[in-house]
């Protein structure tokens, strides 16, 4: 067989394959699953892990970063940078920072950082303070159909939902 006819081969695997789901591709993990802004901040700055130690959002700084599936994120200390760094997902909100009662809606909003819950030990954000109020009348049942919606629009383009 030659190199040539093998390459063909290679790739024709690959590409079935990455078609098929059974091996990742770079559509799998898109940058359009994670709220960013043309810098890539994710959170507007704030820093994740606070809302967990800190029961509150606190602004990070640009002196303390992480990366996480192609977001930056920032944090008000080095301690919140390693506790980060050690388990990303922990910390991460769901939905990759879009509003949680958006997705339950099939819709990619932004968020307000100061309109936030931990349900479940998972960080959840939403568009406003107003948002917020409804999806808290009714969360589990909203998680419950955003988690559902999310596996379908993760990597969907917000101008196409």
């Amino acid at each position: 067989m030659t190199n040539k006819l093998l390459s063909v081969i290679v790739i024709g695997v690959t590409l079935t394959l990455a078609s098929c789901g059974i091996i990742p591709t770079q559509a799998n993990s898109s940058i359009e699953a994670i709220n960013v802004d043309e810098s890539r901040l994710a959170i507007k700055g704030y820093d994740p892990v606070a809302y967990f130690t800190q029961s509150m959002p606190v602004e990070g700084s640009a002196s303390y970063t992480a990366e996480y599936k192609g977001a930056i994120y920032h944090f008000a200390s080095a301690e919140h940078q390693s506790l980060f760094k050690a388990n990303p997902a922990k910390y991460a909100p769901q939905y990759g920072g879009y509003c949680a009662f958006g997705v339950s809606k099939e819709k990619k909003f932004d968020t307000d950082p100061t309109a936030w819950a931990i349900v479940d030990n998972k960080l959840y954000l939403n568009l406003n303070d107003k948002v917020q109020g409804r999806w808290v009348l009714n969360k589990e049942e909203l998680i419950s159909e955003a988690n559902e919606i999310w596996q379908q629009i993760e990597n969907t383009p917000v101008s196409e939902l």
